[in-house]
């Protein structure tokens, strides 16, 4: 029998176009989340809501709002169109994610609700001819929100009813504080608002006193990451670095781990030190540096999307730079701008369908393990984290283990039981590869992928048709030192393969963009673990295929 007080979309008193746009969207039942944020939403009340990265938060204001708004034009007096509700993220992609998923929810009402996203990199006099128009719902950051109000390209005071705050735990970490509070003064003195958040730490605390009244706090009872049954998480303990090599180089050559995969390491550097070395193996890889333009990174997630790349490598703190500490935060003349915080991967870039998450590199904090690992097993679909740890790195381990376990105290990090020894054969290609990968041989990757920016930069064109000479020189300055790929450690002698493994492996092949077919799309929803029986032991697991 149906639990009486589980509420599904279609209780909570929903316009039927809303209702056919969940539908669409193949959500049969509400998140946890969505469930409890909802109702009371609707109801007119002030939420502060904490809830993990993936369990459907931004749905959970999305709905509310648009019932709120189509309601309000079909029962209310007929008055001038006006921008009606206001939502403030910390970064670009996040965004440009929440516009996608709110005209997904108003698909069939795209006549009664518009919605404008003014984070992009457009100018501000360029978007003030959409914010003329008045759409109902603006998203953007705060501090390009503020300027259009100084600027009087937005007017809210008047109009108002509605604020999200999305992701508030790194609104004030990414130097928005002065931004918001200049911004409050812009808006109405009563208004509904909802405070999203995946932690509740201090500077949530303090949003709250600035932008709720008498909010209803909803702190689910749940778990930071999926359960068990949806995310395995493993440790493997490397003795040196170059286990570590070693040990990816077999996963992702041997294909023990399938289909789509995040590596994780903690500097730049390392991040193409990384794809060097696989490169050497004819295993496609690519960066998301946080050097590189927002355009220029969200290219290389929709590759990654459509399967053109199996492998994205990132970092933490390229993505969400280093906390900011003191009034004027984001602000000062030591601002790192190559570590662009809205960069935003382990927090707020949507990729599709990934498998696997591999830590590389042992998280800087537990904080950084859960953002990393709610990369993967989201919505309803499994997942693996495997992470590599070193000897001198078991303390750091434990604190990670101490935060997952919570109070039950059983162990969450289950050993990965790999035998290095069966793949001691592969040892000398391993460190052949990574004699390859030099110092030089880094830097010239770094500025490649500079020099290919600048050539197809939009802003340079005009640059470089009045000095043809300058693009001549750039698009002939080869690499003084580039890491020199050897054919032969592509392929895998079948010699060298464990005997225990032998009919699991299968050789990579050149990326090509994913089929379209009903088949294809049910393939990506199985499970991506499996297991296999080793000289009688208990089944070690492995990623299959998406």
């Amino acid at each position: 029998m149906e639990d009486p007080e589980s509420l599904g979309f279609e209780h909570m008193g929903l316009d039927h176009r809303l209702l056919q746009a969940v539908t669409d969207l193949g959500w049969s039942r509400p998140t946890l989340i969505q469930e409890k944020a909802i109702p009371l939403a609707l109801e007119g009340k002030d939420l502060l809501a904490r809830a993990r990265t993936g369990s459907g938060k931004t749905a959970a204001y999305a709905i509310p709002m648009l019932q709120l708004l189509l309601h309000r034009k079909a029962t209310g007096p007929v008055v001038e169109q006006a921008v009606r509700a206001l939502v403030l993220v910390p970064t670009k992609e996040l965004a440009r994610q929440a516009q996608s998923m709110i005209q997904q929810l108003a698909a069939y009402c795209a006549r009664d609700i518009r919605v404008a996203n003014v984070s992009a990199a457009e100018d501000l006099a360029s978007q003030r001819a959409v914010l003329m128009e008045k759409p109902d719902v603006v998203v953007g950051t705060p501090s390009r929100i503020l300027n259009h109000l100084q600027q009087d390209n937005l007017k809210l005071r008047d109009s108002m009813e509605l604020l999200v705050v999305d992701e508030a735990d790194l609104l004030f970490s990414f130097g928005f504080e002065e931004e918001l509070k200049s911004l409050l003064c812009h808006l109405p003195r009563i208004y509904q608002a909802f405070l999203m958040s995946a932690t509740f730490n201090e500077d949530v605390q303090a949003l709250k006193e600035l932008v709720l009244h008498n909010p209803v706090t909803l702190k689910l009872q749940e778990s930071q990451l999926p359960g068990p049954d949806q995310l395995q998480q493993f440790q493997v303990v490397c003795e040196t670095e170059e286990d570590k090599f070693l040990l990816l180089y077999a996963l992702l050559k041997l294909s023990l781990i399938r289909g789509k995969s995040l590596l994780f390491v903690n500097t730049l550097e390392r991040s193409y030190r990384l794809r060097l070395f696989l490169e050497q193996f004819s295993i496609p890889a690519c960066v998301l540096n946080g050097e590189l333009p927002l355009r220029s990174r969200c290219h290389i997630i929709s590759q990654f999307n459509q399967g053109f790349y199996d492998c994205v490598i990132a970092t933490d703190a390229e993505v969400l730079g280093p906390p900011v500490k003191g009034k004027h935060r984001g602000k000062g003349p030591k601002r790192d701008k190559a570590s662009d915080p809205e960069a935003g991967v382990a927090r707020g870039i949507d990729f599709h369908h990934v498998c696997a998450v591999l830590n590389f590199d042992l998280p800087p904090t537990p904080e950084a393990y859960i953002h990393r690992a709610g990369r993967t097993a989201r919505a309803n679909n499994p997942g693996i984290v495997l992470t590599f740890v070193l000897p001198t790195e078991q303390s750091q381990l434990g604190k990670i283990e101490e935060l997952l376990s919570g109070d039950s105290g059983a162990p969450v990090l289950l050993p990965y039981q790999f035998h290095m020894e069966e793949i001691e054969g592969f040892r000398y290609r391993c460190r052949d590869a990574m004699r390859s990968v030099t110092k030089q041989a880094i830097r010239e990757a770094r500025l490649k992928e500079i020099k290919e920016e600048l050539l197809h930069s939009e802003k340079l064109k005009t640059y470089f048709e009045d000095n043809p000479r300058d693009l001549q020189l750039l698009r002939h300055d080869l690499p003084l030192h580039p890491a020199v790929v050897k054919p032969h450690l592509g392929n895998v002698p079948d010699y060298l393969v464990p005997p225990a493994l032998r009919g699991l492996v299968h050789p990579h092949k050149k990326r090509k963009k994913p089929p379209t077919s009903k088949k294809a799309k049910k393939a990506k929803t199985q499970n991506p673990l499996r297991s296999f029986k080793h000289r009688g032991e208990k089944p070690r697991p492995t990623a299959a295929p998406s």
